[in-house]
């Protein structure tokens, strides 16, 4: 007994060790949910300037969605949306004088990777049924099986890993610029971040697409070519 209520005390006893990636990550959670919060409550008719830009950026993803999932965009767009903008957003954080990008953490990335890892799971089994959903694992051949589960936890991996390998670079290849040159190249190294995470984040949302297209492969990817 004496044994348990020591390793409870000391338990209750260790500080929450809490990162500057989990602050900020959460600033920018807080963040997106008041701006949401405040320009749903100025939407217009006659939309102004950021009302039209913000369309305009709902209306690429609504687009890039449709070319992969036609018959789930009200479904998905929510998530691969906000998937999107969120990592564009930790990218840019890097930018801020004193912030470190959450991305260039592996706890984030990996955290993002499992996100996806477990929608994909959850949109598929929600749409195809988990019965039809589970049987893609045994086709063509039920020896595939152990194959299959490597792939998803390699490719999940992977995600984790590319984002923040990534970004780390980037911010050390800044780092080490900034350490040679002082601040006389400040224009082409903010060029090069911003450039850097929009790229990184349309590689993760796409990857992150492409991952739900065939996990409703049956219905979403199959379904045309039977009817053509």
């Amino acid at each position: 007994m004496r044994g348990v209520e020591t390793a409870g005390t000391m338990l209750q006893m260790r500080p929450l060790h809490i990162t500057p990636s989990v602050v900020t990550t959460w600033g920018i959670m807080l963040a997106l949910v008041f701006f949401s919060w405040a320009v749903g409550r100025r939407l217009r008719r006659e939309p102004g300037p950021l009302q039209a830009a913000l369309e305009g950026a709902m209306g690429a993803i609504d687009d890039a969605i449709r070319a992969v999932l036609p018959d789930h965009v009200e479904r998905i767009l929510p998530f691969i949306a906000t998937l999107w903008i969120f990592i564009l957003l930790a990218n840019l954080t890097g930018l801020i004088p004193g912030l470190q990008a959450p991305t260039s953490d592996l706890s984030v990335t990996a955290a993002l990777a499992v996100l996806v890892f477990l929608s994909v799971h959850w949109f598929g089994i929600s749409i195809e049924g988990i019965t039809q959903y589970l049987r893609h694992y045994l086709t063509p051949s039920p020896l595939l099986l152990p194959f299959h589960i490597i792939s998803e936890i390699s490719r999940t991996l992977t995600l984790a890993v590319r984002l923040f390998g990534n970004m780390m670079s980037l911010e050390m290849a800044a780092l080490l610029v900034v350490m040679v040159a002082g601040f006389l190249a400040p224009i082409p190294l903010l060029m090069l971040h911003i450039v850097e995470a929009l790229i990184q984040a349309y590689i993760f949302g796409m990857l992150a697409l492409i991952y739900l297209a065939g996990a409703i492969q049956t219905r979403a990817l199959h379904s045309p070519s039977e009817k053509g």
